[in-house]
């Protein structure tokens, strides 16, 4: 059975990917540009791949394939309907991130809340020895005990961040979903949440209802000056509009770990901001603590092997 890993490269190379208990022929590769998908895959048996996209051409010259094991938890970037209609199974990793999202979500809100980095570079910059004293006050500092943390998102990462939050000493609430007020006692309606929110974080799917779900209108309703997190998908936040949005003091800053492009381009709105002290964007790690990443790549194996003995698991579509 021949196994082709398209994009290695994009878990780090600490990570161990133990060998499949069976009989196979394992092709490994860091990159695989769109144009070499087709080629790389056409005698496979088992396609592994993380952010390679996986077209419906690509799918129709691989006869033999039998399985796509995604090593992430989105499936956007591969044609579902098509390995539906070929009986080819696709699974994918589940709640692997349960600790390393929520924390990273809590190292940004943080680091933004008691403006750790600015006064970081305030020190490297000298700022303390100007100051002629024990202490100096540039940034403003905040506790979160006692304020409102708003979570859009209820799966496991959004339930992981709200029992953060509350441990802390958080108020929180979960949003509805926009436009919805039927959704019970647990939830907070969508507007109402963005108006009484200290910290906004995002845990929810990017699906055609949630694309720039935050953006001027919404950014207008935050009279609480929040901090804005977003661990969860690039897309969620129109990001032309995040930088007026703190220009306009509408939110108090900001902290991003993804973008609707990654990497991003030199001329995305983003590159802009990165100078401002309540600006922090990191580059899509939120997931990828050692133990963490390690999960991920134990359960791949586990999906696969799954799928050879006949008992499939973490079946997509």
């Amino acid at each position: 059975m021949k196994i082709v890993f398209l994009d290695r490269a994009t878990l780090p190379p600490q990570t161990s990917l133990r060998q499949p208990y069976f009989d196979h022929q394992l092709e490994v590769y860091d990159h695989t540009l769109p144009e070499e998908v087709a080629a790389r895959i056409a005698d496979a048996d088992i396609v592994v791949l993380n952010k390679s996209r996986l077209s419906a051409q690509a799918i129709a010259g691989a006869a033999r394939l039998k399985m796509v094991a995604v090593a992430a938890t989105g499936t956007d970037n591969v044609d579902i309907a098509v390995c539906r209609s070929r009986g080819i199974v696709v699974s994918n990793i589940r709640n692997y991130a349960i600790h390393t999202v929520p924390e990273h979500t809590f190292a940004l809100i943080f680091a933004l809340r008691r403006s750790i980095t600015a006064y970081q570079h305030a020190v490297r910059q000298g700022r303390w020895q100007e100051s002629g004293q024990f202490c100096f006050f540039d940034y403003p500092i905040k506790d979160l005990a006692g304020s409102t943390l708003g979570v859009i998102g209820d799966g496991v990462l959004g339930q992981a961040v709200a029992s953060m939050g509350r441990a802390l000493g958080m108020n929180v609430l979960f949003a509805a979903y926009k436009g919805r007020e039927d959704m019970g006692p647990l939830y907070t309606r969508f507007d109402e949440v963005l108006s009484r929110s200290d910290i906004l974080s995002l845990h929810c799917p990017l699906t055609a209802d949630t694309k720039g779900m935050i953006g001027a209108a919404e950014f207008e309703k935050m009279t609480r000056r929040p901090l804005l997190i977003n661990t969860a998908r690039g897309g969620l936040v129109d990001e032309a509009a995040l930088g007026p949005a703190l220009d306009a003091g509408q939110i108090s800053g900001a902290g991003f770990d993804v973008v609707s492009v990654e990497p991003p381009p030199g001329d995305h709105p983003f590159i802009g901001l990165l100078e401002r002290p309540n600006f922090l964007l990191t580059p899509h790690v939120a997931w990828a603590s050692d133990e963490a990443t390690q999960g991920l790549a134990d359960q791949l194996i586990d999906n696969i092997e799954a799928y050879v003995k006949g008992k499939p698991v973490n079946l997509v579509g």
